[in-house]
């Protein structure tokens, strides 16, 4: 017998999320605050060429003193000394950015090449380090992608969080000797664990906003898993999966939400921990 009809699992499909942002998935402000502060000093020299009209003095002026505060300068452009950006000069030879502040010549080959020496002498910023942070909350949407993996299972341990669901987080399935032996080669670690008096809850959590062929993996890998742990006395597979990229894999999905009992997407996760509360 099927683990559930075929109109709760068009209902289901009904509720797919376009995303799983929360607001704190747009920008990492601690990680962009310390980013800044790794800078921050050098920025701050650098603050003396705001409204000269001299530019070469200013910068000769600085390079005396410490000629280190002009490695930073490539972050004015939203690039890093690690990604190695390269250009092409006037006689079509190429060349690094960070090259460039190795002399004076170079330094001010960078200011006036890129239009910093507009923006310096016009005072068109008022001060490089709030520039800076600007600068660095721009290239931090570039990590976003790297965000996106751990954003639903953070969101859900909110969820559980909020709810009063006491739970433990990336548990391998070694530490459950009879889960083990029925996973075979298979171990996993299981993005969250709850254990209620009566049962433990081995749960995986995932979201998809586009298709591919992993849905289809992803879809058959817990259509084997789920029978497995479910066939061990006290214990209960569960997958929290979202997302419309699951509209391009629905007949792969269809079948693991015939054959899973327990599979929920983040509007039905309530009925899931109302499970767990009656359990306690």
């Amino acid at each position: 017998m099927a683990a559930h009809t075929k109109e709760e699992f068009k209902l289901f499909m009904s509720q797919l999320k376009e995303t799983n942002a929360t607001l704190d998935f747009y920008c990492d402000f601690p990680k962009i605050k310390k980013n800044v502060a790794d800078v921050e000093i050098s920025l701050n020299t650098l603050n003396f060429l705001i409204g000269k009209d001299n530019l070469r003095d200013a910068v000769e002026a600085l390079w005396s003193r410490d000629r280190r505060v002009f490695d930073v300068m490539d972050i004015l452009i939203a690039t890093r000394k690690k990604d190695d950006k390269k250009f092409i000069d006037n006689e079509g030879s190429m060349h690094s950015v960070h090259s460039l502040f190795d002399s004076v010549d170079g330094v001010m080959k960078f200011i006036e090449g890129t239009g910093l020496d507009r923006v310096f002498k016009n005072k068109e910023i008022k001060d490089l380090v709030d520039y800076v942070f600007g600068v660095e909350t721009g290239l931090d949407t570039n990590a976003r992608k790297n965000r996106s993996g751990k954003i639903t299972e953070k969101l859900v341990g909110r969820i559980f969080g909020h709810a009063g669901v006491s739970y433990r987080e990336q548990v391998s399935s070694k530490e459950f000797p009879k889960i083990s032996a029925v996973l075979g080669a298979d171990q996993k670690v299981f993005d969250f664990v709850i254990k209620t008096d009566s049962k433990t809850y081995l749960i995986e959590v995932n979201f998809y906003s586009g298709g591919g062929s992993k849905l289809n993996e992803v879809a058959r890998s817990y259509t084997d898993v789920a029978p497995k742990v479910n066939g061990v006395d006290g214990f209960e597979f569960v997958w929290i999966t979202d997302g419309i990229g699951w509209n391009s894999a629905s007949n792969k999905l269809e079948e693991a939400f015939a054959a899973i009992p327990s599979i929920y997407n983040l509007t039905t996760i309530k009925d899931f921990i109302n499970r767990i509360k009656q359990s306690v």
